[in-house]
């Protein structure tokens, strides 16, 4: 098959002394280390997964243990997509434990995505070149530490996959229309943006590797055609499955909820996205390697192209510019195409594949810098978060079981500080913001803002709790409790809040160690610290009603 860009520069290195790569070693090393991250740290700073964790916890049989069958209920009817790691939950999750399936899920969100794409590129090229060990560096991205393991996990499978898909695209139609159907059963199931990408793929691996031929007319009306069954194929189980569902996502009655990445800043964020975790920096200077090595190659014309991929890529790179940030409520659309695009950007191409055995050696030696480096910059951070995790498991032992638990936190003045730098990611998100959530397996207690929304969990939550629940929520700061201002602003999307003094029994605060940038460490009347753990405190609400302060603390001026 001829590539695109053919590597004028393999006629200058005799055949003889061309190095043969083997990126097999390294990709065996990276995946070793992530399951050993996995492994030695139980709640890593990943945004989402606590929640996730207690859900998992509850649908493995949680929730048949008191107080919980008062409190939540299963229907499987409130959604038809972003339920893979709910089903695998309530299948697998009594047979091994919720710890050791969580913690597989979160491996798998780590590895498969990059995995996926390494195997589509052995497929593409034929060759085990050291190109693929750099596509390990896209295990980490703002998708993976934002926690959406759906999401990951899907990609993962979206690529492996369109390997299959490849293969099959040499044999009879039935089959193929086949295996697509299925294919598309699976990732609906796991994840509609999933499904998306594989579409995408898979009309790319349709195109030719040339582009010439869309200078055919014959050939432009037979890939017409077969563009226009593959997609069918894809669409065909969303469609049926969304006619017999009950319930999609929405934004709280709002409509479309839209909000945008409106201007280049923040569309250039978003893109960055691809690659960020917790200092974006630190993220670029560890990247830039990779990047410089597929510009030098491109130069030197030792690079080999799938013309069709690159027709994908720049589709979804198109859509990583033009997409909302939130719609329907679901937050960070547009963080899902930049690292969609990242890897079939880095799996289409095939620098360097020509070199001598000393210009080979310098290459892995670069890009294992680069990809080990990055894998320990996320350990690093990772292990710096345990002692968080620790104070807040010590203020869990507290807790009774059947209370209900109020998470606040401290809102830092900045969020750049490297001696938490675990604390923060992407755009100075927090990545401690569901920890509370643990108090439902570990403490048997009920919190306002586990994963519950329609459209997205079969999780629900029964009367009279669902009235100081929400199905997704932030954990916002202390000030809210001593600001009627900032109370007010925030009831419409945590009404919880509202007399929040009689319908908790406790109050649990994140981040204590900082001062909250508007009232520090203040904390109204009517309230008695149980347990300080640094990181972690926590309160027991006097049901009795205080009385009111007689001045609102001056940091409430700047909540206003």
């Amino acid at each position: 098959m001829n590539r695109i860009a053919a590597p004028v520069h393999a006629a200058a290195v005799p055949e003889d002394l061309i190095a043969r790569q083997d990126s097999t070693i390294a990709i065996a090393v990276f995946v070793a280390l992530a399951a050993a991250l996995v492994v030695l740290f139980h709640f890593p700073p990943v945004l989402d997964y606590a929640n996730h964790y207690a859900r998992i916890w509850l649908l493995s049989g949680g929730i048949g243990e008191q107080p919980f069958p008062e409190i939540y209920t299963v229907d499987w009817n409130r959604t038809f997509t972003n339920v893979g790691i709910d089903l695998l939950a309530t299948w697998i999750g009594p047979l091994v434990g919720a710890d050791r399936l969580a913690r597989a899920l979160l491996f798998l969100a780590i590895v498969l995505p990059p995995l996926g794409a390494i195997v589509l590129h052995r497929t593409l090229f034929g060759s085990r070149s050291y190109w693929q060990i750099a596509m390990l560096s896209l295990g980490w991205c703002a998708t993976m530490i934002g926690g959406f393991i759906n999401f990951q996990i899907g990609l993962g499978m979206a690529l492996f996959f369109a390997c299959a898909d490849l293969r099959l695209q040499r044999r009879n139609f039935a089959l193929l229309f086949a295996w697509r159907l299925a294919a598309a059963l699976l990732l609906t199931v796991m994840h509609i943006f999933s499904l998306g990408f594989y579409t995408a793929i898979v009309c790319g691996l349709e195109f030719s590797w040339r582009i010439d031929i869309l200078r055919s007319k014959a050939a432009l009306a037979r890939l017409t055609g077969r563009l226009v069954l593959a997609i069918s194929a894809c669409a065909l189980p969303p469609l049926a499955l969304y006619l017999r569902t009950a319930a999609l996502p929405d934004a709280g009655g709002s409509g479309l909820g839209l909000a945008w990445n409106d201007g280049v800043i923040l569309i250039l964020i978003n893109l960055v996205s691809a690659i960020t975790t917790y200092v974006p920096l630190v993220d670029v200077v560890l990247f830039l390697p990779l990047i410089l090595i597929c510009t030098r190659a491109a130069r030197m014309g030792d690079m080999q192209v799938h013309a069709g991929l690159a027709v994908t890529a720049c589709g979804l790179l198109l859509l990583s510019c033009i997409s909302p940030r939130h719609a329907l409520g679901t937050g960070w659309i547009s963080w899902r195409f930049p690292i969609m695009t990242a890897l079939v950007a880095m799996a289409m191409v095939c620098p360097f594949a020509n070199l001598t055995r000393r210009q080979a050696l310098s290459l892995a030696l670069v890009i294992n810098l680069a990809v080990f480096g990055r894998a320990g910059w996320i350990g690093w951070n990772w292990w710096l978060a345990q002692k968080d995790v620790t104070a807040v498991e010590a203020v869990l032992r507290k807790i009774p079981a059947g209370t209900a638990v109020l998470p606040l936190g401290h809102e830092p003045e900045t969020a750049s500080s490297l001696a938490h730098s675990n604390r923060h990611f992407a755009w100075g998100l927090d990545t401690f913001r569901h920890l509370p959530t643990l108090a439902v397996p570990f403490s048997h207690a009920f919190v306002p803002t586990l994963f519950t929304a329609k459209g997205k969990q079969p999780l629900s939550v029964l009367p009279p709790w669902s009235h100081i629940a929400v199905p997704e929520g932030n954990l916002v700061s202390i000030a809210v409790l001593s600001c009627p201002a900032m109370m007010r602003e925030y009831l419409d999307f945590t009404p919880y809040l509202s007399d929040w003094h009689r319908r908790f029994d406790f109050i649990l605060v994140a981040n204590a160690d900082i001062p909250d940038r508007y009232v520090g460490s203040l904390m109204p009347a009517g309230l008695t610290l149980i347990e300080d753990a640094g990181f972690a405190q926590l309160y027991a609400i006097d049901k009795v009603m205080p009385a009111e302060p007689l001045s609102i603390p001056v940091g409430c001026a700047r909540a206003s």
